[in-house]
């Protein structure tokens, strides 16, 4: 034992790589993309530190190239769930024992790891299994979940320094002792640097895990935990089970030693799993702890004086990165008449540029979208606004096309009924919905922005009058629990703009800071008396 007071490194955010011409790192990249478009290998689940296959394949494809099979991986089912269930238990003992100091250092080792050998490899699986360009999978799979595994450690110092006082003869303490039971960690398909860092954070404040990832990143998932496993994870303390959501997530639900849920994803399936636990909650050992990010229906909205050019650049952006595939991706944007010619003849010029295709090019700035489900549910809004005569019409792209991969071309539809479905519904591809208000609406519009979506996630506002800035900020304050000024809607960093969102986008429990880690932790607090009384009758007794 280690008679020291420990400061965990102070973080600081990964450098974006380049991947300019000529670059090693573009030469690196490429060159893993190469190799592992070309194997195909098989992914077994990982239970107790154990491989363990069930024979029940599926496939992890490219969707940009949908017949181009990467691997194939073995599904679970409530067998699996209950095996994973019981290494979980079992790891718990130790694992809660271990020192934080030697739990952080496994993620700060694994944050190495990843910012070095195994960084092409994790990004050239997220373009391949995800179709992210070179561009999205570094900001993702390289540097955020690199930033989730530094600054973490950082931030769960932080929780355990927070001490209560004390007053004179006395010792008051606490501890952070990690939740009665394991936590169920569901992650999406869309960034890999959730899918890491939703099992590793309850991990790191020591809890033990059990992983189901989506089961169009299985791939990505893969070398996670590869990783996870060099860096020094002990067996069973994360255990990774993919299948589908029933099969994985019903008997998870039905376990009694169930003790918190940590999810991205849908918000029909989020509330599904809150009314499952709901209904259960007699047959757990604790109140689960429920945490989830779920959709969002991001807005931008434009004053009259918002400088026009980066307000276009910052919807197409917004808008179209990743396929618009992002829970942050800006869907809606409200437009004052006066600016809405320069800023439409400026979004048909960029769209136009846009090239779409294979990511394994480097010149390609939107792939396809993840799967054929994913395809036929945006095509559909499309399609409805298609013939939605008189509510809305498409002014750029409207194409789709399913033969190769799963492409949905750019898309911007003008709203003329601000509450037409594509204004409202979240739609999670590269649909953008724009409505055009005229300038003496602006209150009015505003509170239109606040009221016709049932999601808070992220949004930004585009002005210059810095008074309009301040009464749209007011205006607009529940409407997202990310909240720009002048930039796009996306692109939260670890350790500066701590991510979630409230109302149906979820519990705003705010990942990449403490807010999140104090989540997995129960506290208890100590108090120590150093000389306590020796007879039971108090002063005041001895007056008559």
């Amino acid at each position: 034992m280690s008679n020291a007071i420990y400061d965990v490194p102070f973080p600081q955010n990964e450098p974006i790589k380049g991947y300019l011409q000529g670059s090693p790192e573009k030469k690196a990249l490429k060159a893993a993309v190469k190799k592992m478009a070309a194997e195909k290998i098989e992914i077994p689940m990982v239970i107790g530190g154990q491989d363990v296959r069930t024979g029940d394949f599926a496939d992890c494809v490219m969707p940009h190239d949908h017949k181009h099979v990467l691997g194939r991986y073995h599904k679970g089912g409530a067998k699996e769930v209950k095996a994973a269930v019981k290494a979980a238990k079992k790891a718990k003992k130790d694992w809660s024992a271990t020192p934080f100091e030697h739990r952080a250092a496994i993620l700060l080792k694994a944050a190495e790891l990843l910012a070095g050998r195994h960084r092409m490899t994790l990004n050239a699986a997220t373009m391949l299994g995800q179709s992210k360009n070179a561009f999205q999978a570094e900001i993702d799979a390289a540097c955020e979940l690199i930033d989730f595994w530094r600054f973490n450690p950082c931030y769960a110092q932080q929780v355990m320094s927070e001490q209560p006082e004390s007053a004179p003869g006395m010792w008051n303490q606490l501890e952070q002792r990690p939740l009665d039971g394991f936590v169920f960690a569901v992650t999406p398909f869309n960034f890999t640097s959730i899918a890491g860092n939703l099992p590793t954070a309850p991990a790191l404040m020591g809890n033990t895990v059990v992983w189901k990832p989506a089961s169009s990143s299985v791939f990505s998932a893969h070398y996670i935990m590869e990783i996870l496993k060099e860096a020094g994870m002990p067996d069973g303390v994360i255990n990774l089970v993919p299948g589908s959501g029933g099969a994985i997530g019903n008997p998870v639900m039905a376990s009694s030693d169930l003790a918190g849920v940590h999810f991205t994803g849908s918000t029909a399936v989020f509330q599904g799993m809150w009314k499952q636990i709901g209904d259960n909650i007699h047959n757990y050992g604790c109140y689960p702890r429920i945490v989830g990010e779920t959709g969002g229906k991001d807005f931008v909205f434009a004053h009259p004086s918002a400088d026009v050019e980066p307000l276009v650049t910052a919807l197409v952006r917004g808008a179209f990165e990743y396929q618009g595939q992002k829970c942050s991706a800006a869907s809606r944007a409200y437009i004052p008449s006066n600016l809405w010619k320069d800023v439409k003849k400026g979004l048909l010029e960029q769209i136009a540029t846009i090239a779409m295709g294979d990511v394994t090019d480097f010149r390609t700035f939107m792939g396809a979208v993840i799967d054929k489900h994913a395809y036929d549910s945006i095509k559909g809004f499309i399609d409805r606004a298609k013939k939605a005569r008189g509510q809305a019409k498409i002014i750029a792209g409207g194409g789709c096309d399913d033969k190769k991969g799963y492409f949905i071309e750019p898309t911007v539809i003008e709203a003329k009924d601000p509450h037409f479905e594509t204004m409202v519904e979240e739609i999670f591809g590269p649909v953008l919905t724009i409505y055009v208000y005229e300038e003496k609406d602006l209150l009015k519009t505003l509170r239109l922005c606040d009221t016709s979506s049932a999601y808070a996630l992220t949004g930004a506002i585009f002005a210059q009058d810095r008074a309009a800035i301040v009464r749209m900020k007011d205006a607009l304050e529940g409407t997202a629990g990310n909240f720009y000024i002048n930039d796009k809607p996306t692109g939260a960093v670890v350790g500066q703009q701590p991510f979630g969102g409230s109302r149906a986008s979820g519990t705003n429990d705010k990942a990449g800071s403490y807010l999140n880690l104090v989540r997995w932790t129960s506290p208890r607090t100590v108090k120590e008396t150093f000389d306590p009384p020796r007879v039971y009758p108090y002063p005041y007794m001895s007056a008559r």
